[in-house]
């Protein structure tokens, strides 16, 4: 089973991400990560969603997501052909005995500190998926509270735009 990553570009209108979703949903796809945001115009939204299949099941979902009438553009994401970032926010247990290990694993991920306390302190990392994961992997090591990650956001790299072949 392959991973994919794609963007949709979608009229910013009431009811379009269900209908999108749904799409994934009819075609059993299981959808990793979603991510949803207006872009640099507010007559549009883009829905980036990152979901595990097969190719061919893939390319059936992308024609008939194209049969929506609220899709406008839709591109496909891969390492070589784009720039991805995510988010994480994740909660460890403040205890004195781990606490160096786990500031010198934050410092070789560079990830930031966004809040400390006796119990708890939370950390950032902004980078891929997968150099995530490896943070998280390392952890479990340690007592985690709480995990939250924003899913991908893509772009495509060098001057094509999702914009440039709209299905109007």
């Amino acid at each position: 089973m392959n991973q994919y990553t794609i963007a949709v570009l979608v009229k910013n209108e009431f009811g379009v991400l269900n209908r999108v979703t749904s799409m994934f949903r009819r075609r059993q796809f299981n959808i990793r990560a979603l991510s949803v945001s207006e872009t640099e115009s507010i007559e549009f939204s883009r829905i980036t969603v990152t979901f595990d299949g097969e190719d061919i099941k893939k390319q059936q979902l992308v024609n008939q997501l194209y049969k929506l009438p609220d899709v406008c553009s839709i591109k496909e994401f891969t390492i070589a052909n784009s720039v991805s970032c995510e988010l994480l926010l994740i909660k460890m247990k403040n205890e004195p005995e781990t606490r160096d290990e786990i500031l010198a694993a934050v410092s070789g991920f560079k990830a930031e500190t966004v809040e400390y306390s006796k119990d708890s302190i939370v950390f950032r990392l902004a980078d891929d998926s997968r150099k995530l994961d490896d943070f998280i992997n390392l952890m479990r090591d340690y007592t985690i509270l709480e995990i939250c990650r924003s899913g991908s956001v893509s772009l495509e790299k060098g001057a094509s735009t999702i914009r440039q072949i709209i299905n109007l």
